[in-house]
């Protein structure tokens, strides 16, 4: 049965594919984003504050690994592509290197409606793993040179919005531990589902919009959309059994690799290689991958993690 916050999806993509008049406004959506932000930060800050970090740091090493593995990968099969350049080709494997909060926001939620546990560092690998590609992406179109502002690139990337709201409500949750959040998680935790069910509406609306780019884009990117993020997927579940996560958290690790960024990357991208096309990225992430893997992806990212711990 498809989750209730997933058909919230499908609402907003007919509604705008039949070129309805129903529109979000954009200070909803930009609230909602916060709040989401917010609430998967407390949560993670939250289950560290019960556990040591410092067992964290080798994780850490293997998750920035993985995102630029990821994102070379995503280069070399682009550069084969038609119509891609060197800096379309780049741009939109720094786009497949990092990561979507939105799909993450899924997958915990997919995971706690059917109680499956999951480590709580997962969080962490969310924020850590949205800075390494927008670096190897720029590197992949430009080298290392003047050409770049390095100073302003690295404020967006580590200074975005994404990137702060997930990092303060980890150190929030981290400082306050259970009870102290114990206050506020009336509002931030049960009202999770409904504010993820408004974003995704929506998201569907965004999707809607890229079938035109798809369309005159052709099968090439399409293929693209679809294989990258099952091969990413994969390499996020062997990165995971090398660092015994739970079968949430392969699961978790599984989706982390296969999303792709649609903010973070896109903004950092405009800075560093404005000739790039953000229409093809966007295009690719939003129009194919991630319904993807909100659709499908996460319950078989499930199933493989079920296999690959013996517990099917």
């Amino acid at each position: 049965m498809i989750d209730v916050v997933v058909m919230f999806f499908l609402f907003g993509l007919a509604a705008g594919l039949l070129r309805s008049e129903l529109k979000l406004p954009a200070s909803l959506y930009d609230t909602l984003s916060l709040f989401l932000l917010l609430a998967i930060g407390l949560k993670g800050g939250e289950g560290l504050a019960q556990q040591a970090l410092g067992p964290l740091v080798p994780q850490l090493l293997a998750v920035i690994a993985l995102g630029v593995l990821q994102t070379l990968i995503a280069f070399a099969i682009l550069r084969v592509l038609p119509g891609f350049g060197r800096a379309d080709a780049a741009a939109t494997a720094a786009h497949y290197g990092s990561v979507s909060v939105a799909t993450f926001a899924v997958g915990v939620n997919w995971l706690v409606s059917r109680e499956i546990a999951f480590e709580p560092q997962m969080t962490i690998f969310l924020a850590v793993m949205e800075v390494p590609a927008i670096v190897v992406g720029i590197v992949l179109a430009r080298g290392i040179g003047r050409r770049t502002d390095w100073g302003a690139l690295a404020h967006e990337a580590f200074l975005g919005k994404g990137v702060t709201l997930l990092l303060g409500g980890m150190a929030i949750g981290w400082a306050a531990g259970p009870e102290g959040l114990a206050p506020v998680k009336g509002f931030f935790y049960e009202l999770f589902k409904g504010a993820l069910a408004l974003f995704l509406l929506e998201m569907g609306l965004i999707v809607s919009r890229q079938a035109g780019e798809l369309r005159r884009s052709g099968l090439a990117l399409l293929g693209f959309g679809l294989l990258m993020p099952l091969l990413s997927a994969g390499l996020g579940l062997g990165c995971g059994l090398l660092l015994g996560l739970s079968t949430g958290g392969l699961t978790l690790l599984a989706t982390l690799a296969a999303s792709a960024s649609y903010i973070a990357v896109p903004a950092a991208m405009r800075l560093a290689v404005p000739e790039a096309r953000p229409a093809l990225s966007l295009a690719a992430v939003l129009g194919v991958t991630f319904p993807l893997n909100i659709l499908a992806g996460i319950p078989l990212y499930h199933r493989l993690a079920l296999q690959l711990t013996g517990s099917a």
